[in-house]
């Protein structure tokens, strides 16, 4: 057994794939045409936004714009195959696993993009820490029916021993070539990938891997529509596999941030009023959003803490009754479920005090603060400001079967969607 309690060779099965990429001379630039994930896309105007950069942007096979479902997943089969058809998106020769960096000032995060075998939640060696939501899937899965594709990875962590050995040893190794495309996007990111096709490279990296276990950072809605798919298709085949990012957080820590919540129909003077004597409420004297999050951090050591916003002003509420927090959530968790913000928020805020359905209509969840913030206050709503959870949490509970609220943690850097694509139909 290794140190994330994996047997020797049934943890991480990743298989090189022939990869989508855009031809660089058929599109603006790289960096014109990738995107966030799609959960990430503030629409509708990081939509707009990213569709005006290049009419190629891979926003329009994520977030294809249609006003009914079954419309949306042809459309974005339709651009799909118009794009390979043009030469605009190109398979690669032969299948390759990709080293992939980002690196912005102090922060360098890379790992391998391939396509891992889909295991059951039993097995435990993909290991989900967040709900999900039906619609999503359902939504997710139409999209990846239509254009039989993979449009971006999920981000997956594990923890090795630190040390250069292994996977590691080859990804070390790989940077020191030229890269297939190096880019840096709006954001400040720059983005490198190469491939691994030699033998003996992707042969030490998949005993390596097959040592692990990994946590899903990012992307629990398509894992869950990874494995619905492969139900759909259950003769041995591609869609047996998904396009994973694997990232070793003990070579390169992810940063953990919180995902905020817009809720569309409740006023702030209407959140805060239901909250009388229920929880501590402080209207905060610096409008300033830097010195809001300062003070919802400083709370947030010594138990619940959240912020409202969308009236101009910041709100912080804090210390909930404790025999509120007993006669609303549930005590058939562990404790460190039970405390978690998350888990306040949604069973006592949302549904006991604001009764709030965790429908689309009532609810968004927003990972940028400042836009969650412009949102409310544009549309007389609230916004729900939250603090974000530690890793060793979230992997203690997920070790655990235990999964926290959906929509707890934003694990980053997210991996650009639109650098490389696995297609099923030629997988």
């Amino acid at each position: 057994m290794d140190s994330t309690g994996s047997a020797a060779n049934d943890g991480l099965h990743v298989i090189p794939f022939r990869g989508l990429r855009y031809d660089a001379e058929r599109v603006g630039s790289i960096a014109a045409v990738t995107s966030p994930p799609y959960d990430v896309v503030v629409r509708p105007d990081g939509l707009h936004h990213l569709e005006s950069l290049d009419p190629h942007n891979i926003v329009r096979l994520i977030l294809p714009q249609a006003a009914e479902p079954d419309a949306r997943n042809r459309l974005a089969a339709e651009t799909l195959s118009g794009w390979l058809a043009d030469g605009v998106l190109t398979p690669e020769a032969e299948p390759a696993l990709y080293v992939y960096e980002q690196r912005n000032g102090d922060i360098l995060q890379r790992g391998l993009i391939g396509a891992l075998e889909l295991s059951a939640p039993e097995e435990g060696v993909v290991l989900p820490h967040e709900d999900v939501m039906p619609h999503v899937v359902a939504d997710r899965a139409g999209l990846m029916r239509g254009t039989a594709a993979n449009l971006e990875p999920l981000l997956l962590t594990y923890r090795g021993d630190g040390s250069a050995t292994g996977a590691t040893a080859v990804i070390e190794r790989v940077i020191q070539r030229p890269p297939l495309l190096a880019t840096t996007t709006e954001d400040g990111f720059s983005h490198r990938l190469w491939a691994i096709t030699d033998p003996a490279e992707l042969a030490a990296t998949a005993q390596d891997l097959a040592r692990h276990q990994a946590l899903i950072a990012d992307g629990h809605h398509r894992w869950a529509t990874y494995l619905r798919l492969r139900d759909e298709h259950p003769a041995p085949g591609p869609w047996g596999y998904g396009l994973v990012l694997l990232i070793d957080t003990a070579r390169y820590p992810l940063q953990v941030r919180a995902i905020h919540r817009l809720l569309h129909r409740l006023p702030v003077p209407k959140a805060l009023a239901a909250l009388d004597g229920a929880f501590r409420i402080r209207t905060l004297p610096d409008a300033r959003l830097p010195s809001a999050l300062s003070a919802l951090a400083g709370a947030a050591r010594h138990g619940n803490a959240f912020l409202l916003a969308g009236d101009g002003r910041f709100h912080l509420i804090d210390r909930p009754a404790p025999e509120l927090l007993a006669r609303t959530v549930p005590a058939d968790r562990p404790a460190a479920w039970r405390t978690l913000d998350a888990t306040v928020l949604h069973a006592t805020l949302l549904d006991h005090l604001w009764r709030v359905p965790d429908a689309p209509e009532h609810i968004a969840y927003i990972h940028d603060t400042e836009a969650v913030v412009a949102q409310a206050e544009r549309y007389d709503a609230t916004a729900v400001l939250m603090h974000p959870v530690r890793e060793e949490v979230v992997r203690d509970l997920a070790r655990q079967g235990v999964t926290m609220p959906r929509k707890s943690t934003s694990f980053g850097p997210k991996p650009a969607t639109g650098l490389v694509l696995r297609s099923l139909a030629i997988d």
